[in-house]
């Protein structure tokens, strides 16, 4: 099977067992663009729960851009401090704020460049507003997607902009937006990192990681029956 013939089947086991729905496991208002990039910034090394626990109150209290432009920083620090790298996060939401308002009359880009040369903004970022807010084919690489395409075989890169080229070529461009969403799903719910449930996974008999198992249990098992057969002969 060539990777092209694998992405395929993978994309086809996918919408079998996750459906072809769409959703955005952050939240945000329908309209508020910022809501769902500044919620994403948030995300770096925290859960998308964790998040969404504080951003129901954060954007109560910074209702618009304006808010989180003349925000005190400090206090914005002790707002979003159980994300984690809670300084730097809020000096890029805030710096990010201004950038918007000053720059682009408060409206979210679209486009790529645009996007990263916002404060704290990389391509996973700017991919996660090009998907859900734009509907531009994306592929988001985060560390669910970057670990378990590769364990499937469908790159041999950790770079996730190098994972996110790869997977680019493989990838049916109709599926990138539901590959990014499904992907996560099976990373959470079944190829959970150190503790896969391998046993219920839908990739197992294509997944190259459990190949590699199989070919070292075989290995293992034919050097336990020489050596049985080599004690016999003694």
């Amino acid at each position: 099977m060539t990777k092209k013939e694998l992405a395929k089947e993978v994309c086809r086991r996918l919408n079998e067992e996750y459906g072809k729905d769409i959703a955005c496991f952050l939240h945000y208002e329908e309209g508020k663009a910022w809501q769902l990039l500044f919620a994403t910034i948030l995300s770096a090394q925290c859960t998308d729960e964790r998040v969404n626990l504080v951003t129901k109150d954060l954007f109560k209290k910074y209702p618009d851009l304006e808010a989180f432009a003349a925000c005190n920083l400090e206090e914005l620090e002790k707002d979003i401090y159980s994300t984690g790298f809670y300084k730097n996060k809020a000096k890029n939401i805030k710096n990010c704020a201004n950038k918007l308002l000053k720059d682009y009359n408060g409206e979210v880009p679209s486009d790529i460049k645009l996007l990263t040369g916002l404060p704290g903004v990389g391509r996973k970022t700017a991919n996660v507003i090009r998907g859900n807010i734009y509907h531009i084919e994306s592929i988001v690489v985060d560390t669910h997607v970057k670990r378990v395409s590769n364990l499937l075989g469908l790159t041999d890169n950790t770079d996730p902009e190098k994972v996110e080229m790869d997977l680019m070529k493989l990838v049916p461009k109709e599926q990138w937006i539901l590959y990014n969403m499904q992907i996560i799903l099976l990373g959470r719910n079944i190829c959970i990192s150190g503790r896969p449930k391998c046993d219920i996974c839908p990739m197992l008999d294509i997944c190259r990681a459990w190949g590699r198992i199989k070919d070292k249990d075989k290995k293992t098992s034919s050097k336990s029956k020489d050596k049985k057969q080599v004690d016999k002969a003694r």
